[in-house]
This record gives structure tokens, C-alpha cells and sequence, in this order.
């Protein structure tokens, strides 16, 4: 991100200095004790100045296109400014609920024990499986809207989606061989959703598998959590 934003800027900065560039000196005004220079760095440090909104007004455009230029350029350090701050904001609630599903995962296994969603009565199970399923569902949206969420690791596993979506699988799987019909739609429902989440982890970032189970493996070792019950030396 960081290396997106100071490129966005970087670029931006150089192409306006390159528009002032042939007008220095003569094109501008310079304030009282300020040295007149034509060079690059000047037309580097207006560009910037202007991109930053920051106008400290010692050097100004003396030709109208030029002042238009220089508004022009203000307007895109502005939206530059905006549409930075928008990402990042845009970007952490989606990091949020992938975090969220995680934990979500990790209590659902230290509370339910072996038995699973077997060991919880099935109307309630149904509810906690199709709310999941639905989590799921959030961060496969988010991966699509926000490709480069994807590349944030946790740094502890309880948090971490890729050591904890297999528990899901297992889920799922218990809710379908359920006598309860209920619990058993549910178990579709999570079941559906987590291969919707596997079709978006092999369509947009490459991981290889037949089975939505070989996608989660391979999203779990790209992500270097290891997931309980599993070798560390994996």
C-alpha cells in the first residue's frame, strides 16, 4: 500500500514538474530573497508544493494557463489526499471481518469440543452455521472488492482465516450428515459458501486444487499458519 500511494504522488509530482519546467524562471514570481533557478529540483519542489496543497507562495505563476495549471494540479493533490485516506479506511473493516470469522471459528472449536455442531441442539446449531455461512460469504466479497486485503497475515493463528476455514469444512460436513433437516441446510449453505470462497482464492490469486479442501491447503501454506492438528513442519 505504501509503495502504491507514494508512487501515485511520486508520478503525479514529476508529471506536473515536467509542465513547469520550460517556464522557469520567467514564468513565475518569486518572493523577496527567494534565488530564481530554471532547473528540475526547482519545478520539482513547485509541483510538490502545489500537489500538497501546502502553497507557501513564495514562487507564483505569473501567465494565466499557467495559474489554471497550478489550480488544476491542487484539485489532484486533494483527490489524491482523499481517495488515500478512503482506501486505507475501506480497507481495515474488511481485514475486521476476516478476523471476526476467524475468532468466530476458534471459539466455535474450543466450545463445541469433538462432537461439533452435534453436540449443540440442531435448531441453534442451523442458526450459528447459516450466520457463518454468511461470514463466510462477507469475506469473499471483500477479496473481490479488495484484492490486496488478501496479502495482510495474521500474526496470531486465532485470528488467522487460513489456519482456521478448514474447521468450517469439517462443519459443514457434520451438519449434512445430520438427521435434522434444518441442520442439514445449514451445512449446504456453509458448505456453498465456503466454495465460494475457494472459487475467488483460485480465480483471483492463484491457488491451485480440484477440491475447495486443496484450496484452503494451499491459501493456509502461502499464509505460513499451520493449522491445529497438523504437522509444524508442513
Amino acid at each position: 500500500m505504501a509503495a502504491v500511494i507514494g508512487a501515485w504522488a511520486g508520478l503525479a509530482a514529476i508529471g506536473w514538474a515536467l509542465l513547469y519546467l520550460p517556464h522557469l524562471p520567467e514564468g513565475f514570481v518569486y518572493g523577496s530573497g527567494v534565488p530564481q533557478q530554471g532547473d528540475f529540483a526547482e519545478a520539482l519542489y513547485i509541483s510538490l508544493v502545489t500537489l500538497s496543497t501546502a502553497g507557501f507562495g513564495e514562487i507564483v505563476p505569473v501567465y494565466p494557463v499557467l495559474r489554471l495549471v497550478v489550480a488544476l494540479e491542487a484539485v489532484t493533490g486533494f483527490g489524491l489526499l482523499t481517495a488515500t485516506v478512503t482506501w486505507i479506511l475501506q480497507m481495515y473493516p474488511a481485514l475486521n471481518r476476516r478476523r471476526a470469522l476467524a475468532h468466530e471459528l476458534t471459539l466455535f472449536r474450543e466450545a463445541a469440543a469433538p462432537a461439533g455442531v452435534l453436540s449443540l441442539e440442531p435448531r441453534h446449531a442451523a442458526g450459528l452455521l447459516e450466520s457463518m455461512a454468511g461470514n463466510v460469504a462477507l469475506v469473499s466479497i471483500d477479496l473481490l472488492a479488495f484484492h490486496e486485503t488478501y496479502y495482510f497475515r495474521e500474526i496470531e493463528q486465532r485470528g488467522s482465516l487460513p489456519a482456521t476455514v478448514a474447521y468450517a469444512q469439517e462443519l459443514a460436513s457434520q451438519a449434512q450428515r445430520s438427521d435434522n433437516p434444518e441442520l442439514q441446510f445449514a451445512g449446504r449453505m456453509l458448505h456453498a459458501a465456503l466454495d465460494g470462497l475457494a472459487d475467488v482464492l483460485r480465480g483471483k490469486f492463484g491457488h491451485s486444487g480440484s477440491t475447495s479442501s486443496d484450496v484452503f491447503d494451499s491459501y493456509e501454506l502461502h499464509h505460513r499458519h499451520v493449522r491445529r492438528g497438523k504437522s509444524d513442519t508442513k
